[in-house]
């Protein structure tokens, strides 16, 4: 192992051990109940609250995909994608945010699912049942993905058995995850929303000096036809400018949609201490989100230019272009210690940007298993020392699984990431709007929104969506409208909610 390795493998250490020094301390004072453990107990600050929620938002993506893509493709499909995130990003905090701390807290709920059956009244938890389900489909694959990350990271970086990296790192995130709960997961986001922000920041810097200036990455990125464009492109395969018309620019602005069903963010804001802070969270979130995407589209043109230069080789395919974060590290390694150390706080950022969406995935499955199913669904009477033993166990088993989906390196698991965007914003975000801002929405509307809205999913991306053409659109569009149409008409033709729903429903949107 050369001494740039050893700085890097040194760097890389210190983060793992100091995330779970922040399991074990909240192991202490964090976890007395099931409360504390899924939800902190309510007490989160406003920036915890928003940093955290950004953290497990953006995942591996921020420091690979986005990059990647503008790298190999420019701005266009990866611009109209920050767009769209960036706007749904803002609205969820607006108009989402205050009414589900407010509406959380007035009915005890402290899961999704929870919420969900207690909005509606749902006595027998069918709502919660279901929604419980939904989530273990997406996010256990959804946490492999990360899990996956972790080993590709090692095996590509330093040569480690990709295997005994996944493991490593598996069992970090396991660690602080079952030890300290939410609180500790949430204080683990922060700290890689940190680290996250120290990578772009450095590698974006380096980048253009080893590119040979701002001049020479906005010169090398206008000779590449459409590179620049919002509605062209570069098509890599012809060399020649490609087409991004309206319907493209719809479907990709769709992600945004994305964010009123996600259960891991959404949780976030049922945690905050004070619902008048969400606010504060707002801004802080909205800016970090918009200033670190923007610097990862940048930081992938600036490589290009490091390509052309011939300091780093041309990345070709998706695959390789997402490494490219990983290629300018390595460059900055081979120049001194000092670089190299920073080169492992840039590598330890595209690890916490994965292991800040995996702990919070799992412990939202987690929640899932012991609390909507075990002890709501099937009834299973747990004391208070029994239910954070299943909640641990839970944790530990979903983690189990997760590991086996990743076991093989050639998998295609990275690609469950967008459909499982696709598959929550589609099942829970109309659910999500109609229950805090419909008072005539009514459980038999909310049962046939979730599962129209999931089904619609699986159905147009595996049966619609292969037609082509006008119907390739992404699959979470037609997803999020059918569910929205399936509540309301419903809802309609069914009897209005009980006195004591909409009772409630006033109560909460009068303060």
């Amino acid at each position: 192992m050369t001494a740039a390795q050893i700085c890097i493998v040194l760097a890389i250490a210190v983060y793992l051990i100091a995330m779970v020094g922040v399991g074990v301390w909240f192991s202490r004072t964090g976890t007395a109940s099931s409360s504390d453990f899924y939800l902190g107990g309510r007490r989160l600050g406003p920036i915890v609250t928003a940093m955290s929620a950004e953290a497990s938002d953006m995942s591996s993506y921020l420091l690979m995909g986005l990059p990647g893509l503008a790298y190999l493709c420019g701005v266009a499909e990866v611009g109209w994608t920050v767009i769209g995130l960036a706007v749904g990003t803002y609205l969820n905090w607006l108009i989402v945010a205050k009414r589900l701390r407010r509406y959380s807290a007035a009915t005890g709920a402290i899961t999704i699912p929870d919420f969900f059956s207690r909005r509606y009244g749902d006595r027998r938890h069918i709502l919660a049942c279901i929604a419980a389900v939904i989530i273990l489909i997406f996010f256990i694959p959804y946490t492999a993905s990360g899990f996956k990350a972790v080993g590709t990271l090692f095996n590509s970086l330093l040569g480690v058995d990709y295997h005994a990296a996944m493991i490593i790192g598996a069992l970090v995130i396991i660690g602080y995850t079952v030890l300290g709960g939410f609180l500790a997961v949430s204080t683990t986001d922060l700290i890689q929303s940190v680290v996250m922000s120290i990578a772009l920041l450095v590698i974006i810097l380096y980048g253009i000096q080893a590119a040979g200036g701002w001049e020479a990455v906005v010169s090398n990125a206008a000779s590449l036809p459409g590179y620049l464009s919002l509605t062209q492109g570069y098509a890599p395969a012809s060399g020649s400018a490609g087409t991004y018309g309206f319907l493209s620019i719809v479907s990709t602005l769709a992600w945004g949609l994305g964010y009123f069903g996600m259960p891991h963010i959404l949780l976030r804001f049922m945690a905050i201490e004070d619902e008048e802070k969400l606010a504060v969270s707002r801004r802080i979130a909205s800016v970090w989100v918009v200033i670190s995407m923007f610097v990862a589209i940048v930081i992938g043109i600036v490589g290009y230019s490091v390509s052309v230069s011939g300091k780093i080789p041309f990345l070709t395919t998706s695959a390789e272009s997402e490494t490219i974060v990983i290629a300018l590290s390595n460059l900055m390694s081979g120049s001194g210690i000092l670089l190299a150390l920073t080169a492992g706080v840039i590598l330890a950022g595209i690890l916490a940007a994965t292991m800040s969406t995996a702990d919070s995935q799992l412990l939202t499955a987690a929640s899932s298993v012991s609390q909507n199913l075990l002890e709501e669904f099937f009834g299973v009477k747990l004391s208070k020392k029994a239910s954070m033993l299943a909640a641990r166990g839970t944790v530990a088993a979903i983690a189990v699984i997760a590991v086996v989906l990743a076991w093989n390196p050639d998998s295609s698991v990275f690609r469950v990431v967008s459909f499982a965007w696709a598959g929550f914003g589609g099942a829970f975000g109309p659910v999500m709007l109609f229950a805090l801002f419909w008072r005539r929405s009514n459980l038999q509307g909310a049962l046939a929104g979730m599962v129209a809205g999931g089904v619609t999913v699986f159905v147009w991306k595996f049966a619609i969506a292969p037609l082509g053409g006008a119907w390739a659109v992404y699959e979470l569009l037609p997803a999020f409208l059918v569910g929205c149409a399936a509540i309301v008409a419903v809802s309609l033709l069914t009897a209005a909610p009980p006195k004591e729903i909409t009772d409630t429903y006033d109560r909460v949107g009068q303060k």
